[in-house]
This record gives C-alpha cells, structure tokens and sequence, in this order.
C-alpha cells in the first residue's frame, strides 16, 4: 500500500516533532494503534457532570436550584477564562481586549437572561423548605465573582462607598478589610459577621489580596487608562466596559434581587437569607454603588447609579 504524499508530509513533521523532544516517534504511533477512538461523553467527561448533582432533601426543585448554581459557576469560569488572556497578555492591543470584553458580556447577558428559569422554576413553598438545610451556605461565597470584580477593577472601587476616600492610595491588605462585600455579610437583628463571611475569608481572602496586588497594573480600568493615555482610540473598547459595568453591577445583582424578593418578601417581616446576609441593602445597586469603571459614567449616572434599574424591577413585581 503505497503511502500518499499527503501523509507521508505529516510523518516528516512528525519526526521533525518528536526529534526535537528526544522522543521516539515509534513508540507514540504504537500507543497510537491501540489507542480507543475518543467518545464525546469521555471528552467533556459527561457522566461525572451529570453526577455533581447531591440534593440535601427530598424536595425535586433542590436539584434544580443546585443545577442552576453550577451553571453559573461554570459561566464564570468562562469569564475568567478571558480575563486572564487578557491580564497576562505581554503585547496586548485594543482589538484583542475589546473582542475578550465582548466575550464576558455575553456570559453575563446569559446568565441575566436565564436567571427565571431558576426563579420560575421552583415552586415557592418547596424552595422555603429545602433552603434550611443549606444552612450556612449562600451564593454570596462565589469566590470565582470576587476574582472577576478584582480583575476588572481597580481594587479601591471594591472598597465601601464611605472609606473610598481614606483608603485610596492604601495597600490592598487594608482596602481589603473594608471591602464592600463584607458589610452585606452581617446579621440583620445584630450587625455581627455571620459565619458565612467568616467561612468565606478563611478559604478565599488570601486569594483575594494576592490577585489584587498582582492585577493592581493589569486590571481592566488601569489597562484602559493606559490605552488612554497613549492616545490609543478606545471608543469601542470603553462602550463594551460600560456594557460590563452595567451588567456585572447591576443586571446581575438586580436578577438575585429580584429573585429574594419573590421568594423572601413577607409582612410584615422579609426572611433571612441561609447565610443571614443582609439581601435587603447587599443586593441594589443603589446602595453598594459599585462601579467598575467612574470615569465612563457622567456625574448624573454615578449619582444616580442603579436607581433606574431598581425602580423597573420593584414595579415589574
């Protein structure tokens, strides 16, 4: 059987390949004859997802929260996916970093458009049973969110609208204990940290600070500062950030907020959630004022941030 010149191409690209790692390309195409044919399920390891599923309770809606949850989780790893290529990116353009903008817009414009599937499709009454076995969990412990607010960000505009002005300048460590999080994680009846925050820092506030300094020069608002400030036209670019802004800092919060409201809301009393966090005033926009990106925004806008929005979702309710 004669070899086609095609072939016979590759075998020379090959050699030239595996020569050059001190490997004997003999030995791999053997390992390649008894090698199995690679399945689908195999490759995105199917049956293993499809077992990540362990409900707490006998409620069937619970595994519909749990699904959901992981899905969101696995839409974040997508986003930092792109924020890495582009922090670590050694000759980074406009094009490159609008294009990976582009890309975590539309993770959070999906994760937006499909929060009701999760919020409609849980019955209410089952949803306020099995979430007292959850206890002290809460979605507030996505650590993956954190890691892409700090990326995207300067991390003085993590900081609590009231010690913005004390702290800037200050190292990470210090802006960190009054990052605004934390004051979303207090008990309603006594202001004290719930174990939920203290869960959270202790896996994650290392990872937190590290990141923040690590990013303080790649960050999303400090890049495009230097695109600026070279003159570099970023008009498509700062279009695509405001997009993240709104999108990250106020659909995103407002779709939760939403969700509490119609699961939590009671008079003359609103339910605490799992981890007791303070959902009331953690999750509008309006009153973390959040905003990736200030100098993008006009003065009307920054005062005003998320107030529009917050109006519509209260009188869609």
């Amino acid at each position: 059987m004669s070899i086609s010149p095609e072939i016979e191409k590759r075998l020379t690209l090959l050699q030239e390949k595996y020569n050059a790692m001190g490997q004997d390309m003999t030995s791999y195409l053997d390992g390649l004859l008894h090698a199995d044919f690679l399945t689908y399920w195999d490759y995105i390891h199917l049956d293993t997802l499809l077992s990540l599923q362990s409900p707490k309770t006998p409620f069937p809606d619970e595994e519909i929260f749990i699904m959901y949850h992981q899905i969101t989780e696995l839409y974040f790893k997508l986003s930092l996916h792109e924020c890495k290529q582009i922090s670590e990116h050694e000759k980074l353009t406009v094009d490159f970093f609008t294009a990976r903008i582009k890309r975590i817009n539309r993770y959070f414009e999906a994760l937006t458009n499909s929060f009701e599937i999760m919020v409609d499709g849980m019955e209410k009454e089952q949803f306020l049973q099995f979430r007292m076995s959850l206890l002290p969990a809460s979605g507030f412990q996505s650590g993956q969110y954190r890691l892409i607010e700090i990326y995207a960000t300067d991390f003085i505009n993590l900081v609590a609208p009231d010690h913005r002005q004390e702290l800037a300048g200050a190292p990470v460590e210090y802006q960190f204990e009054q990052i605004y999080w934390k004051y979303g994680a207090t008990e309603l009846s006594t202001g004290k940290r719930t174990l939920t925050l203290n869960q959270f820092e202790k896996k994650y506030a290392k990872t937190f600070i590290e990141l923040g300094k690590q990013v303080s020069n790649t960050n999303f608002n400090s890049l495009l500062q230097q695109f600026k400030h070279k003159s570099e036209s970023t008009n498509t670019l700062e279009e695509q950030l405001r997009q993240l802004d709104v999108n990250v800092n106020v659909n995103w919060p407002l779709s939760h907020y939403k969700s509490a409201v119609r699961y939590l809301h009671r008079e003359p009393e609103e339910i605490k959630a799992t981890g007791g966090t303070n959902w009331q005033k953690y999750l509008p926009p309006r009153f973390q004022r959040r905003i990736f990106y200030p100098s993008l925004w006009s003065a009307y806008e920054l005062e005003n941030w998320g107030k529009a929005w917050v109006d519509k979702v209260i009188s869609e309710l």
